[in-house]
């Protein structure tokens, strides 16, 4: 242990994430450190400062023009070989870096298996990464579960050992958001649960919670059984579901209490968007009568229409019921009502490309939905969790309500955090289409920064990606109407490696950090925590060795997706996992997949996490509403007189009741007119009113004024 602490304090061994500015082609780093003088500085009075920017705007093109693979962990300082560099220069034996060894696997005799499994495993030389410390440890796995941590283990023989070289372990990642049998139109992703876990493991996230999305009009707990059969058949690693919420009725609240109590569902989503299909309303409940369409979708401008309307707010009562449960209240938010509205005015002017999506689904629709959510959670006292943040002023309403004490947690996704809406406008429509997805990604070239600083900052606290890979034939269903167009976005493989190089390769976060928003805040939000997130005895044997030094150009020729594209094509990504182990099982080593099908199990989870509950129970006793104790009131009282309400005589018997009553008539000789204190007739006795038959002067017999 000590020799790794040795190499780590080496100035020329630290990191990628500290080390100073990158140069273009294949050279590599020779200096390091924030204050560093840069090569060449006084060689010319002008500086190429293109060639050393770390933290260009937009979307960064690679460093290396010269690269056309993707360096995974047998690169791991980003070194590319003599075949894949153009223009390679040949360096001095003084001039050669050190390069850090590689992860190095050593079985004992006899230990190694056909598929690489072993049940007993020791990391060594490893710097082990928790949200909040940092040290160097050793790790001891046994029957998928980590059983010793620290210095100078004693282990029994037969271990196969992984020597870490000094790297970072780290716990596995979790996804919590995850589409990947989202249907549309009778069609689903082209990423289901075997593909999209074989993508999250080669990113290195361990485990992902999907979202079951029932029809509208269909039972949950049906919906959530066809989710969990289809996972345990094809889920590479473990898994949990979410449950969307797309209508509101006491049906929907039995099934709620069951999938809280018997099936370990702790967190249910409502919609604020999708009017008349998944919308729940925070001003009155619209119970619809649903034909069964295949060709109609939530995401088109003529829904079915409501049968009949009642006057309680769907989404207050939802919140109270889910605090009732001691669940979690997932919110899409975005405002439904306009948005429909939008789309109805864009397409009759025309526009009916993939920019109509962007153009019907404003910035400010989206805040304003998250302000309307985290008010009405704040009502209730029920914590909130807003997915897909997409903007930066949806992200400034979540951050303001923390900083006054709201509990509201707050999620970007991959894409929002990378990359922006420009592309919406591409004269190429197929990838236009690729972008698609709600809310949609801002136009604003700096929502990606503002976004990483909140998120290194605390005041966002989880990253998901939202995946949903649909293919281009898919996604041209909506070729002539952008309503159609499914929405979804890749990002499970690339969530990890683009938070460490957006935000800890730029300065703006720690490694705990990094831990913290990859993987131990959704544990604890979700109470999975310690079981997962944590390296820590006791919890699963879900451990990532993350190589700093590593870069890789993203491409999709060489992703896990099934998908044909990748909407981040082309970048160049600093840090990846160079191991992945899945409940001890090595599921990823030296860049190649050893995932098994059906090897994940579905993890459930209890009810009222603390991190969310506990600060709503203080709450709950520092706001409880009480009546103040006071006498009674003796002083005078003013008095009132009500006007009586003119009451409809019922039909008599010569009038059929079926026949069209007229409006009731107001009667003029009542009034509440009154005069207060004594009056100088008070002495003279009242007499009923009289009608006049003949006013005076006599009746008039004008008929005509011609």
């Amino acid at each position: 242990m000590s020799d790794c602490r040795r190499e780590w304090n080496r100035e020329d061994e630290l990191p990628v994430y500290l080390a100073g500015p990158i140069a273009t082609g294949p050279n590599q780093r020779k200096t390091y450190g924030m204050f560093s003088s840069v090569e060449g500085a006084f060689d010319s009075k002008t500086i190429d400062f293109d060639n050393y920017a770390v933290g260009r705007k937009g979307s960064r093109t690679p460093r290396s023009g010269s690269r056309e693979r993707v360096l995974d962990a047998r690169d791991p300082v980003g070194k590319t070989s003599s075949e894949g560099q153009e223009g390679s220069q040949t360096h001095s034996p003084g001039e050669t870096e050190d390069v850090r060894p590689g992860v190095v696997v050593r079985y004992s005799s006899g230990m190694e298996s056909s598929n690489g499994e072993s049940e007993r495993l020791l990391i060594k030389g490893g710097r082990v990464v928790n949200d909040d410390q940092s040290l160097y440890a050793d790790v001891y796995i046994e029957d998928g579960l980590i059983k010793q941590v620290g210095e100078n283990l004693v282990v029994p023989g037969g271990v196969k050992v992984i020597e870490a070289n000094g790297r970072m372990v780290i716990p596995g990642g979790i996804d919590v958001n995850t589409c990947l049998m989202k249907s549309h139109l009778g069609t689903r992703p082209a990423d289901d649960f075997l593909q999209g876990t074989k993508a999250a493991l080669a990113g290195g996230t361990t485990m992902i919670i999907d979202h079951v999305i029932p029809e509208p009009g269909k039972s949950l707990l049906e919906a959530f059984e066809c989710w969990q059969e289809a996972a345990d058949k094809k889920a590479c690693c473990d898994y949990s579901l979410h449950v969307d919420i797309p209508q509101w009725n006491e049906t929907v609240k039995e099934e709620l209490e069951q999938l809280v109590q018997d099936k370990g569902v702790n967190s249910f989503q409502v919609y604020m968007a999708y009017k008349d299909w998944y919308q729940l309303s925070d001003s009155q409940v619209r119970v619809s009568i649903l034909p069964i369409n295949p060709r109609l979708s939530p995401f088109t401008v003529n829904p079915p229409f409501s049968r009949f309307s009642s006057s309680l707010p769907q989404l207050y009562e939802a919140f109270s019921f889910l605090k009732q449960l001691g669940a979690l209240a997932l919110v899409h938010a975005e405002n439904g009502d306009l948005i429909a509205q939008e789309q109805t005015k864009i397409l009759r002017m025309g526009i009916t490309g993939p920019e109509g999506h962007a153009l019907s689904r404003p910035e400010e629709l989206e805040a304003e939905a998250v302000f309307r959510a985290i008010t009405l959670g704040n009502r209730v006292n029920c914590p909130v969790y807003i997915t897909k943040v997409m903007s930066k002023s949806a992200a400034d309403t979540i951050a303001e309500a923390r900083r006054k004490g709201s509990v509201v947690f707050g999620e970007p996704i991959t894409a929002s955090l990378v990359t922006d809406g420009s592309h919406n406008l591409n004269k190429n429509w197929a990838k236009a289409a690729a972008y698609v997805t709600s809310p949609p990604l801002s136009t604003d070239p700096t929502t990606p920064d503002h976004l990483n600083t909140l998120l290194a900052s605390g005041d966002l606290q989880v990253v998901g990606s939202a995946h949903c890979a649909f293919s281009t034939s898919q996604k041209a269903i909506g070729r002539e109407d952008f309503t159609l167009i499914p929405e979804g976005t890749n990002g499970v493989e690339e969530r990890m490696a683009f938070v460490w190089d957006k935000a800890v390769a730029m300065g703006k976060m720690d490694e705990n950090q990094f831990v913290a928003v990859t993987s131990t805040n959704a544990a604890k939000i979700f109470n999975l925590y310690p079981r997962k997130g944590r390296i820590a005895v006791g919890s699963d044997a879900d451990v990532v060795i993350w190589d700093p030094d590593s870069s890789k150009i993203i491409t999709a020729k060489l992703q896990q997706s099934a998908s044909e594209y990748n909407i981040f094509e082309g970048l160049e990504c600093r840090g990846g996992p160079a191991l992945v182990l899945s409940r001890g099982r090595v599921v990823y080593e030296e860049g190649q997949l050893q995932a098994q099908q059906g090897a994940g199990r579905f993890i459930p989870r209890k009810q009222f996490p603390d991190y969310a509950y506990q600060r709503i129970k203080f709450r709950n006793q520092a706001k409880s509403k009480q009546a103040v104790t006071r006498g009674m009131y003796d002083g005078p009282v003013y008095d009132v007189f009500t006007t009586p309400k003119y009451i409809t005589p019922s039909p008599s018997a010569k009038t059929s009741p079926t026949s069209h009553q007229p409006p009731p008539i107001r009667n003029l000789h009542q009034s509440n007119f009154s005069l207060s204190g004594a009056q100088a007739d008070d002495f003279i006795p009242r007499r009923s009113g009289h009608r006049i038959v003949a006013p005076p002067g006599g009746r008039s017999n004008i008929t005509n004024l011609g």
